[in-house]
């Protein structure tokens, strides 16, 4: 009989053991994966707002080249792609790796950002805007001040 309460005290234990290792790993996943998706969206917000520089960088050059605006995001990239001077200079303006194919997509969600040029002003200004956020480069209302600035800035 004493043999059967130790084997019953042994399957208790065992049980228990399972039990323990179970409930931590649940507490563990519980406290890391909430953190980790923190930490995921802050990461996509800094590329986010690092492709909007890039965009505003190459918006800033091409304003500079030509004395206006281009209307159209797809047009900055074509722009940037057979400019002699972006071509040439593109690693060190936006860095090694760069892909003037991808700079006009959020990292978030791979949509395009939003962009609105205007021209009627006597200071032309141009908006660009990411469609998954608040972020946002610039004005249309003609404010010097607000010309090129990220409203994380």
């Amino acid at each position: 009989m004493a043999s059967t309460s130790q084997g019953m005290q042994t399957g208790v234990r065992v049980v228990l053991a399972i039990a323990i290792v179970g409930l931590a790993y649940f507490l563990y996943v519980s406290i890391t994966e909430p953190y980790e998706r923190v930490e995921r969206r802050k990461e996509l917000t800094e590329q986010t707002r690092s492709r909007m520089d890039q965009v505003r960088t190459a918006m800033i050059q091409y304003q500079r080249d030509n004395g206006r605006y281009l209307t159209a995001l797809d047009s900055l990239v074509m722009w940037i792609k057979t400019d002699s001077v972006m071509v040439a200079g593109a690693d060190s303006i936006f860095g090694l790796g760069f892909n003037a194919d991808s700079l006009v997509y959020s990292p978030r969600t791979g949509k395009i950002f939003e962009l609105a040029v205007n021209d009627t002003s006597r200071t032309h200004t141009y908006l660009l805007s990411d469609p998954d956020s608040n972020d946002h480069i610039g004005t249309l209302s003609g404010s010097i001040t607000e010309l090129n600035a990220g409203s994380w800035e």
